[in-house]
């Protein structure tokens, strides 16, 4: 499956059907500016597999394995990730500050 590039800005305005093709499909979303990928909408499964392979806590699962069944690996020497912060907010038309 093959990314799908998305403006920022038209990322918005598709914020939900976004969310569903990839929740249904599983096909990964790229959000770009000006042509930089900035962040990605990945399926939970994706997700569950790029956290495992952070914190090198599980062994990537072997074909016909899922993340869930795949075995511990040692515990890694280096401190964990610090928890992601919201990047942006969604506000309705006319919403001012």
């Amino acid at each position: 499956m093959n990314p799908v590039d998305v403006p920022v800005t038209e990322a918005r305005a598709q914020f939900a059907d976004l969310v569903n093709r990839v929740a249904y499909t599983g096909e990964p979303v790229k959000l770009t500016r000006r042509g930089k990928v900035m962040a990605a909408l990945v399926s939970p499964e994706d997700l569950e597999l790029l956290e495992a392979v952070r914190s090198q806590r599980v062994e990537l699962p072997q074909p016909g394995q899922t993340a869930q069944t795949a075995q511990p690996a040692p515990p890694a020497d280096r401190p964990q990730a610090a928890p992601l912060r919201i990047a942006a907010e969604y506000r309705p038309p006319g919403f001012g500050r």
